[in-house]
């Protein structure tokens, strides 16, 4: 077993409908490779959609649909990761509340995203209580599931960097146990007398001598130990760093390359700019979107010559061509030895042979309509992991009843 999969990987996305080429190179293609290398819960942030479309709450249900759709299309595949809807796991909403009463107001006021984002759409009311406490919804997103890991991007680093620490101030307040030694003893005896010892003499080098290579290895071989329970593996790297018990881990930020895909315009892939080719367009309108996109502005003429750098053409150019077709295009483009008709042609026959089996996938996905018993069964098992957290936060708060 490829220890990577015992941990956690959480990320989601608003429902916006069809999805583009924009999400596919900047997340999707990224959750594909994810699925397999951990344990991943991806889901649809329906309650963040209602964060600023609560005026219009009828367009985010066909909305989720179209979407995940296109997860699937794309290959993310619901016998690997879970795939939930937000909103069917309550547990979410109550672990957001429960970590209402002890985060700070400062905290959310000093995520960046928060004033960018009321000037960005101020044609919404955004001064609500739910718009300033999104980000510590996403912290209890990440949390619910114990997630170790979370693909962000370096704009994104903040929304975990808030999570830590809210999971650390969860933890210094409620992280204690009144049987925790007992507990541990019973977690050190299920590795076997030979990992046992084996633990116990790099905890005593780690903690004695300061010694971190030792402090590495005793977590490598805590995490390996396949019949030791979440909460044990917790335990014991609690044990080993002389801490008390760590209810909510605190998830780092795993950073994806960024992958800024170019709109139809030249301006970055986005709905609200009318400039996207979706991830189901059909081949014909695939080939109309490029054909009728603008080239160099100082090519006026057939026989003009041009510079490609002016030209959004050329940055799918850069996404899509090999060396030589690239060079072909750099040559002919400012000897006026091709056209822009000319040039556009090899990005369309890569752009519909890379879409071609998303599409038809698509196409496959629709008229089974499983869908719906995709994400029932996702978030079934979804729920099951979030009630075991809200159970022992319940616990470590005294609300159990």
């Amino acid at each position: 077993m490829n220890p990577l999969q015992s941990q956690r990987v959480l990320s989601g996305m608003r429902p916006t409908g069809q999805l583009h080429l924009g999400h596919y190179h900047g997340v999707l293609k990224n959750w594909v490779q994810l699925q397999h290398q951990y344990h991943c819960f991806f889901f649809v942030a329906d309650w963040h959609a209602l964060t600023t479309e609560y005026e219009n709450p009828q367009t985010i249900a066909p909305n989720i649909w179209d979407m995940v759709i296109d997860w699937l299309a794309v290959g993310i595949d619901p016998e690997v990761a879970t795939l939930f809807i937000q909103s069917r796991v309550p547990e979410h909403a109550e672990l957001h509340l429960l970590l209402s009463m002890i985060t700070p107001l400062s905290w959310l006021e000093r995520v960046p995203t928060y004033k960018d984002q009321q000037q960005k759409l101020k044609d919404k009311n955004l001064s609500t209580y739910g718009f300033l406490g999104y980000p510590l919804l996403q912290s209890a997103d990440i949390l619910i599931y114990k997630a170790t890991q979370v693909p962000v991007g370096e704009d994104q680093v903040p929304h975990v960097e808030i999570t830590r620490e809210v999971a650390r101030h969860f933890n210094h307040l409620y992280g204690y146990e009144s049987n925790y030694e007992s507990l541990v003893d019973l977690a050190i005896k299920k590795m076997g007398k030979k990992n046992a010892k084996t633990y116990q003499q790099l905890r005593n080098k780690f903690q004695e001598q300061g010694d971190n290579a030792a402090l590495v290895g005793a977590k490598y071989l805590v995490e390996t130990q396949q019949n030791l329970a979440v909460q044990d593996q917790e335990r014991l790297i609690d044990y080993l760093e002389g801490t008390g018990k760590t209810i909510l881990p605190e998830p780092q930020a795993l950073l994806t390359p960024a992958a800024r895909m170019p709109g139809l315009d030249g301006q970055k892939m986005s709905k609200s700019y009318g400039n996207t080719i979706t991830l189901r367009d059909s081949p014909d309108q695939i080939s109309r979107k490029i054909k009728t996109m603008p080239t160099d502005p100082a090519r006026i003429r057939r026989t003009d010559p041009g510079n490609p750098d002016k030209c959004p053409v050329w940055q799918f150019h850069l996404i899509y061509s090999n060396d030589e077709i690239k060079q072909w295009v750099q040559t002919g483009c400012r000897s006026a030895h091709i056209g822009c008709i000319d040039c556009k042609q090899p990005v369309i026959e890569a752009m519909q042979a890379e879409l071609q089996p998303i599409r038809e996938r698509g196409e496959e996905y629709t008229r089974k309509n499983t869908v719906r018993e995709i994400i029932d069964e996702g978030s079934i098992r979804a729920q099951k992991v979030a009630y075991q957290t809200i159970s022992e936060v319940r616990e470590a708060m005294g609300l159990n009843k």
